[in-house]
């Protein structure tokens, strides 16, 4: 079963339940060796997803494949592809070996498979316990045993930190890099680009079932511009000596401080102090890839106010004048180019080329 693939690609994959379009002309591949991570809001259309590549929804359109075959076309699937979709699939007084080994038998691997992935992930100690009682942890732990059973090539998680702890999470991440250090392939579901991002090597993020991005997280990354904001004795002084010294990226800012981008601290440091410039303190700031990903997936689901506070958005009542409330989230609904300049172009200013975040638009 194991043929050195462990390819999947989703290719156009569309669904659509009745009026409701559930995923929609989606494509990304997942290459063995790497761990990918499938990101994007609740309701984003990542389950529905995973279910059409492991043959449980009948896609409406488009394929979705493993070793360039479908699921009911791998023979005996266990043994290529290992799956976590819930973790609620256990009989509470059935102990978790007796669990494992109803599984090992169903799919042709003896019982002391059982044993051996019970060590794998945690559960040797707690294998004779019946699963009623496990935490939401455990019970994680159990369902990732199980779908290890088949010694399978790839794995696909729905959302597998689920319920862990800290340190079960340093755990499953270790875990998931060992498995795909193999030559194997992970498909790993969530919802927050943080919980999985020390852990994935590429990234598919999805809104309203659309791609918004697929590429390698390393250029996802590169994508966010860091900037310098310096309080200087003198602002017009040392936004000219930066500009000397070949940092062109210098903007004044509405409270007397100078923003600088694509340099670091030590370098305008040090431009300062030649120019005899006093600097009173300086922080850089990021966009980090959690604030990427809201700009990437916001607008799907837009929160109803609270009372008292006036509509916005999908949620306004019909008729109902809408409010001229600045938006909080607006920075999520933008380029990063356009933040960059709302927020730190001073007004009047022409925009200027090759300004921006990033440098680019998604």
């Amino acid at each position: 079963m194991h043929d050195g693939s462990g390819r999947i690609a989703v290719q156009n994959l569309t669904k659509q339940f009745g009026a409701v379009t559930a995923v929609q002309n989606l494509s990304f591949t997942v290459e063995p060796g790497s761990v990918t991570g499938f990101l994007g809001p609740n309701g984003a259309g990542k389950t529905t997803t995973l279910r059409m590549l492991l043959g449980l929804v009948r896609p409406t359109a488009g394929t979705a494949t493993i070793n360039g075959r479908q699921h009911h076309e791998l023979g005996n699937p266990a043994r290529v592809v290992g799956s976590v979709l819930d973790n609620g699939s256990f009989h509470p007084k059935r102990s978790a070996r007796d669990h494992l080994r109803v599984y090992a038998a169903a799919i042709g691997v003896p019982d002391q498979r059982a044993d051996e992935v019970l060590g794998l992930v945690g559960l040797s100690p707690a294998g004779h316990r019946k699963a009623g009682g496990f935490s939401l942890g455990m019970r994680q732990r159990l369902a990732l045993a199980t779908a290890l059973l088949g010694d399978p090539q790839v794995l696909v998680l729905d959302e597998p930190a689920n319920g862990l702890d800290p340190e079960g999470i340093a755990w499953l991440r270790t875990f998931l890099r060992s498995f795909a250090a193999q030559g194997r392939t992970v498909l790993v579901s969530s919802h927050l680009l943080s919980e999985v991002e020390q852990t994935i090597d590429q990234v598919v993020i999805v809104s309203a079932g659309m791609t918004r991005y697929f590429g390698p997280l390393e250029n996802l990354r590169q994508s966010q511009r860091s900037r310098v904001l310096v309080q200087p004795a003198d602002a017009s002084g040392l936004a000219t000596a930066l500009r000397e010294a070949g940092i062109t990226d210098v903007e004044p800012t509405a409270d007397g401080r100078v923003a600088v981008a694509g340099t670091t601290v030590q370098q305008i440091g040090d431009v300062a102090a030649k120019a005899g410039i006093a600097v009173y303190g300086m922080e850089e700031q990021k966009a980090d890839l959690e604030q990427l990903f809201f700009q990437l997936t916001s607008g799907q689901y837009a929160g109803a106010p609270l009372p008292g506070q006036p509509a916005q958005g999908n949620w306004a009542q019909p008729g109902a004048p809408q409010a001229a409330q600045p938006n909080p989230y607006a920075q999520y609904q933008q380029t990063p180019q356009q933040t960059y300049q709302q927020n730190y172009q001073q007004p009047g200013q022409q925009p200027q080329p090759n300004q921006g975040w990033g440098g680019q638009q998604q």
